[in-house]
C-alpha cells in the first residue's frame, strides 16, 4: 500500500474523517518522512518535528464472506494513530517497531478512507503513561519523521493464520527453525509452526501443511501436519516437521535462502498460505568462541547506526539499496553488523539474510539500563522485534542494551527469547556483562576483552574519523590530524589496521582465552552523534553515499577469512600523485609474511611490519610512474600508478535488477568521475561538477565537504570536545567542530568530486520515459547518461502484489561454509595450580579468575608488589598476556622470572586491554612477577570522554588503586609454544 498517500503537516483538526478536503495536500510513494531532504544538511537536533498527515483511499477486491482484514506497518516515526473510514483502529507509540491493526469492522464496500497522523516531536510522551521511551534520543536515533516504512494490506479467511505482529494484534504468526543437524551430510529436521485461528461461527476442522522451496523454486520438502478441530474463537499452534538433506546452509557471505510455505487445508484445498522466506545455519556460543556450522568465526564487521541513512533521503530508499550498501560491508570483509539503539528495518534484516551477513538485532534503547515505565518499554519492544524477525538466520545475536544493564533485567529478556525463539541459535546479552551470569555473550565498548567462557566481542572501537576528502597532508585540502580523532583518509586507514590488531593476535587459536573479535563504528557515515567538525559522524568506511575511503580497502585485506587471514591480498594505502619534491612515509596493508616496495621497477627494500598487517617505508622520495608492492609469503601484490591531468568527466548509472522503476521510491546512483586522457580517475581531482536532469525523475544530489552558498569556514573550533548530561541517565558527548552549519552541498546541482569521484541519487517519479543527466566542470570534456524508465506492475483500486524486495536476489559471493578449520593453534595457555602474592593474599585468585572485572592489586608498598604461580611441575612458556589495572593510562616496569631466572624485564606497553610479553621459550615452574618501580597514570590515547569513567572505560579498579608501587593485574595468560 505503499503507493498515492495524500500527506501535510500541522494539527489540521478532522483529517482523519473521509469527508474532509485533501485536494491540496502533496503526494507521497511509501516510505516517506516529510524533513527526509534535510538528512546530511543539518544537525541531528536541528531536523524538523511536527505533525505529519498521510491519507490514502484504496477498494477492496472482492473476498470470502467472514473474512478478515489486517493492516501491517513496519514502522514510523515517532508515534502514529491510524483511522480507517473515520474509526481509530491503532495507535502505536515507541517509533521503533512494526505494528498491526484488525481493520475489518472498520472496512466499508467501495471505497475506504485510511488516514496516519504522525508526531514526530523530540519529548513525545505515551498518551497513557506520560513517559517518553529511552531511544527517542537526539544523539542516536535520528528523527525522519513520518511514514518511514512499509505499509501492508492482509486479506483472509475467517480460518487463518495469525502475523507476527505483538503490537497491535497480540499475534506471533509463522516460526520456521531447524535441529538435529548433521553438518558433514548437509541435513537437519525442518520445523514449521503457525499460530492459527478460527474466527467463524462453527468449529473447522483443517489440515496444516508446509512446502519447502530453494532458491531455484525446485520443491525441496513437504511436510504433513495433519489435522486439528479449532472451537469458534479458537487460537492454536500447528506444526509439521520432516528431515532434508542436501542442504545449503546459510553463511557469511552466502545468503542462501529457502521459501517455506505453511497452508491450512479444507477438503483438501489450500485456504490459507503463507511464505516464509530463511535459511538454515547451526550456532554455537561457548569457550569464548562463536561457530557457526561448526567453524569458529571471529566477528569483524560495524556497528552501524539502525537509520543506514543516506543524503536527502534519509531511510527511505528501495530495497535494492539496502542490498546494496549491506553487501559492501561484506565485501570489505565485514561479517557482522551490530546495529546501534533501535530494532533494524524489516527491509535491512531481509537484506543481511539475502547478502550473507550476520547481524546483531537491538530493540530499543540509549545509553544506560533503566527501571519503571522505561524499562517496561524496552521489554515490549523486544518482544516485539523477536516475535518479527525470528526466522530471519542472518540475525546471531540479540542485544538486551547498549550499555550494560542488569542481571535481573537480563534475565527478563532472556526469558522472552526463550518464550518465543527458543529454537533460533541466537545468543542474548547486552554491552559489557563481563561478569554475567545470564548473559550470553559480552563486550565492551572500545576495550579488549578475552574469554574462556561466553564470547566477548568489542561492540565499537576505532572510534576516529576521517573524511574522505582530506587524501593526506600532502594532497589538498591539505589536512593533518588536528585534534587526534580527526584525521585524514591515510591516517585513518592505519588507526583501523592498528586497532584491529589487537583483537586479531587474541583470536581462536591463540589460547584457552580468546577475543571474538570485534565492530568498527561505523560504516557508513551518519547523520548521528558526530565527533568531529561536520554535523555528521565521519567515521564509515565509506562516506555517506557508500564511496569507499582507504580504510575500506584495509579490511578487506585483514579481513579475508573467518578467523586467521590466509586468502592473500595486499593494498596500498593513498594515491601516487604528488608534487615534486615531496618526500613522504608509504604504508601498505597486507596479510603478507613480507613486502617489498617497486617504484618504477627498482626496489625500495622491505617494509617495517607493525601491528600484524602493516608495512612502512620512511622517507620516499616521489616520483612519478608505478608503485608496486609485491608480498611474499601469502603472495600478492598491489600497485597505484600516477595520472596524467584531468580532461573529461565519466558518468556510470546504478540501478535495481528491474532497471530504474518509474513508481516515485526508487532510486538511481549516478558515478561522477574525473579522469585522465587513458580513462583513469584522477585521485587529487577536487572540480565543482555542474549537473542537470531532465525526464521523469527528481534530483536528490549528493555530499561533499563545504557548503553550497559559499560560505567560508570556522578557522578553529569554538570549543573543547565535553560530556554533557542531559535529563535522565543518557550520558553524550558535545564536540567543537567548524563546519557545523554546512549544507554539506545536500540537493545541490553543483558539488564537488572528491579524490575524483562522487555519487548523485535520483528519486524516480510516476511516469514512463527516459532519464538524462549530464554533467559539466570548467576545463574538463562534458559527459551525459541516459536511464530508461520502467513503469511497475499496475495497482488496482490501491493496491498491489508487486513487492520490490521480491526481484533481490540472493548473493553467494563467498561460497559455503569451509571445509576445514578456520584457525590453527599457535599456542597453547597453561593454567597455574598454585598463587601467591606479596600482599593480599586473600584476592590473588582474581588474578586468573577469567573474569575481567575482577583483579589484585599490591598493598602499595615496594616489598609487597610482587606475585608467584606455581604450575606443579616443569613447563615450558614464551608468552604472558596481562592485562593490567589502568591499561590504557600506566605502565608498569616489571621483572618476569622462572625458577629465578629472568625470562623479561622492561615496562609494559599502555594498550586498550592486553599486555603481550614475548620471550626465548624457558622452563620451570615457578613464575613470579614484580614490580620494579612506580606507575605514573598518563593516558596514551588522548581524552576520550566518552569513557570519563573507570566503569565505562572498563579500567577495572583504576578509580580506586591509586598508582605509585601497586602492583594491579585483572587478568593474566600463559603461553606455551605449540610443538
Amino acid at each position: 500500500m505503499n503507493q498515492d498517500w495524500r500527506t501535510a503537516t500541522g494539527a489540521l483538526p478532522g483529517a482523519e474523517q473521509p469527508g474532509f478536503d485533501d485536494a491540496r495536500w502533496g503526494q507521497a510513494t511509501l516510505p516517506h518522512a516529510f524533513n527526509e531532504k534535510e538528512a546530511f544538511a543539518r544537525d541531528i537536533k536541528k531536523l524538523s518535528t511536527g505533525i505529519i498527515w498521510y491519507r490514502k483511499r484504496i477498494t477492496l477486491p472482492a473476498r470470502a464472506a467472514g473474512g478478515r482484514a489486517f493492516l501491517e506497518f513496519e514502522g514510523v516515526r515517532q508515534a502514529a494513530e491510524v483511522w480507517v473510514n473515520g474509526k481509530s483502529v491503532a495507535l502505536s507509540e515507541n517509533g521503533a517497531m512494526a505494528f498491526g491493526a484488525d481493520i475489518t469492522t472498520a472496512l466499508k464496500p467501495g471505497e475506504n478512507l485510511i488516514a496516519v497522523r504522525v508526531d514526530n516531536d523530540w519529548k513525545y510522551k505515551e498518551r497513557a503513561s506520560g513517559s517518553g521511551v529511552q531511544w527517542n534520543n537526539d544523539n542516536f536515533n535520528v528523527n525522519y519523521g513520518g511514514i518511514t516504512k512499509n505499509v501492508r494490506l492482509h486479506l483472509t479467511g475467517p480460518v487463518y493464520q495469525t502475523l507476527p505482529l505483538q503490537a497491535g494484534l497480540g499475534t506471533t504468526g509463522q516460526y520456521v527453525w531447524a535441529d538435529g543437524f548433521d553438518l558433514a551430510k548437509r541435513a537437519a529436521t525442518i520445523h514449521a509452526e503457525t499460530q492459527v485461528r478460527n474466527d467463524s461461527a462453527a468449529a473447522r476442522t483443517i489440515g496444516y501443511r508446509a512446502e519447502m522451496r530453494d532458491r531455484e523454486g525446485r520443491v525441496v520438502a513437504r511436510f504433513d501436519g495433519g489435522s486439528a478441530t479449532l472451537a469458534p474463537g479458537e487460537t492454536r499452534t500447528l506444526a509439521a516437521s520432516a528431515r532434508v538433506g542436501d542442504l545449503h546452509f546459510w553463511a557469511w557471505g552466502y545468503g542462501y535462502l529457502y521459501t517455506v510455505t505453511t497452508s491450512l487445508m479444507l477438503d483438501g484445498k489450500a485456504i490459507d498460505s503463507i511464505d516464509t522466506r530463511t535459511g538454515f545455519r547451526h550456532t554455537k556460543f561457548g569457550e569464548g568462541r562463536i561457530e557457526l556450522n561448526g567453524r569458529a568465526i571471529q566477528v569483524h564487521g560495524y556497528a552501524q547506526r539502525t537509520s543506514n541513512e543516506w543524503p536527502a533521503v534519509g531511510v527511505s530508499i528501495p530495497p535494492w539499496i539496502s542490498d546494496f550498501s549491506n553487501a559492501l560491508m561484506v565485501e570489505s570483509g565485514g561479517n557482522l553488523v551490530r546495529w546501534m539503539h533501535i530494532a533494524p528495518s524489516k527491509q535491512d534484516v531481509e537484506s543481511a539474510d539475502r547478502v550473507g551477513l550476520m547481524q546483531a538485532m537491538p530493540a530499543g534503547d540509549a545509553e544506560s539500563d533503566t527501571t519503571g515505565r522505561r524499562w517496561e518499554q524496552r521489554k515490549e519492544v523486544m518482544r516485539q522485534a523477536i516475535v518479527y524477525n525470528r526466522n530471519n538466520p542472518s540475525i546471531l545475536f540479540y542485544e538486551g542494551g547498549n550499555e550494560n544493564i542488569s542481571d535481573a533485567h537480563m534475565a527478563e529478556l532472556k526469558a522472552i527469547r526463550d518464550a518465543f525463539d527458543p529454537h533460533g541459535g541466537r545468543a542474548i546479552g547486552s554491552r559489557e556483562m563481563l561478569e554475567s551470569d545470564v548473559a550470553e555473550y559480552g563486550g565492551e565498548m572500545l576495550y579488549v576483552n578475552k574469554s574462556g567462557d561466553i564470547p566477548m566481542w568489542a561492540m565499537e572501537y576505532s572510534r576516529d574519523e576521517g573524511a574522505r576528502a582530506y587524501r593526506d597532508h600532502f594532497t589538498p585540502p591539505f589536512h593533518k590530524d588536528s585534534p587526534d580523532y580527526n584525521r585524514n583518509q591515510d591516517s585513518h586507514a592505519v588507526q583501523n589496521v592498528e586497532r584491529w590488531w589487537d583483537y586479531y593476535r587474541v583470536r581462536p587459536g591463540t589460547g584457552k582465552r580468546v577475543s571474538s573479535g570485534g565492530v568498527n563504528i561505523i560504516f557508513s557515515d551518519s547523520n548521528t552523534h558526530y565527533r568531529g567538525d561536520n554535523n555528521y559522524r565521519r567515521s564509515g568506511e565509506v562516506d555517506a553515499v557508500r564511496i569507499p575511503k582507504e580504510g575500506f580497502y584495509a579490511h578487506k585485506v585483514m579481513w579475508s577469512d573467518w578467523v586467521d587471514s590466509v586468502t592473500p591480498g595486499t593494498h596500498i594505502i593513498g594515491h601516487w600523485n604528488y608534487a615534486p619534491g615531496t618526500v613522504k612515509d608509504v604504508q601498505v596493508v597486507s596479510n603478507g609474511d613480507a613486502v617489498e616496495l617497486f617504484l618504477n621497477g627498482r626496489s625500495l627494500g622491505k617494509g617495517e611490519k607493525s601491528s600484524g598487517f602493516l608495512f612502512t617505508w620512511k622517507g620516499v622520495a616521489w616520483a612519478p610512474g608505478t608503485l608496486k608492492a609485491v608480498a611474499s609469503g601469502k603472495r600478492s601484490e598491489a600497485s597505484v600508478e600516477t595520472t596524467g591531468p584531468a580532461v573529461a568527466l565519466r558518468l556510470k548509472p546504478l540501478v535495481s535488477p528491474r532497471g530504474f522503476v518509474m513508481d516515485g521510491a526508487d532510486i538511481a546512483l549516478v558515478d561522477v568521475e574525473v579522469v585522465d586522457a587513458r580513462g583513469r580517475r584522477v585521485p587529487t581531482a577536487n572540480d565543482e561538477i555542474r549537473f542537470t536532469l531532465d525526464g521523469p525523475a527528481q534530483w536528490r544530489g549528493g555530499i561533499a565537504q563545504g557548503d553550497s552558498s559559499g560560505n567560508p569556514r570556522a578557522e578553529i573550533a569554538s570549543g573543547p570536545a565535553e560530556p554533557t548530561k542531559p535529563a535522565g541517565a543518557d550520558q553524550t558527548t558535545q564536540y567543537a567542530g567548524t563546519a557545523r552549519e554546512e549544507d554539506n552541498y545536500v540537493l545541490s546541482q553543483a558539488l564537488p568530486v572528491e579524490g575524483g569521484v562522487n555519487r548523485v541519487l535520483l528519486r524516480a517519479g510516476k511516469a514512463a520515459g527516459v532519464v538524462r543527466v549530464a554533467a559539466t566542470a570548467e576545463g574538463l570534456n562534458p559527459a551525459t547518461v541516459e536511464i530508461l524508465g520502467v513503469l511497475p506492475r499496475a495497482e488496482t483500486g490501491g493496491l498491489s502484489s508487486d513487492f520490490p524486495e521480491d526481484h533481490q536476489p540472493g548473493l553467494l559471493t563467498r561460497g559455503p561454509t569451509p571445509a576445514a578449520q578456520t584457525y590453527r593453534t599457535t599456542r597453547r595457555t597453561l593454567l597455574p595450580v598454585s598463587t601467591i602474592s606479596g600482599s593480599n593474599q586473600a584476592e590473588a585468585g582474581r588474578s586468573t579468575d577469567d573474569n575481567e572485572l575482577s583483579r589484585w592489586a599490591s598493598d602499595g608498598t615496594q616489598a609487597g608488589a610482587w606475585i608467584e604461580y606455581g604450575f606443579g611441575g616443569d613447563v615450558t612458556l614464551s608468552e604472558i598476556d596481562l592485562k593490567l589495572v589502568g591499561w590504557r593510562s600506566r605502565s608498569y616496569p616489571l621483572r618476569i622470572t622462572l625458577d629465578g631466572k629472568v625470562i623479561w624485564e622492561g615496562e609494559t606497553e599502555r594498550q586498550l586491554g592486553y599486555a603481550y610479553l614475548a620471550f626465548k621459550p624457558a622452563k620451570g615452574r615457578v613464575l613470579r612477577i614484580q614490580q620494579t618501580g612506580p606507575v605514573a597514570d598518563r593516558d596514551a590515547f588522548g581524552k576520550v570522554v566518552e569513557l570519563d569513567t573507570a566503569r565505562k572505560a572498563g579500567d577495572t579498579g583504576a578509580d580506586s588503586v591509586p598508582a605509585g608501587w601497586r602492583l594491579g593485574i585483572v587478568e593474566v595468560d600463559f603461553h606455551s609454544p605449540v610443538r
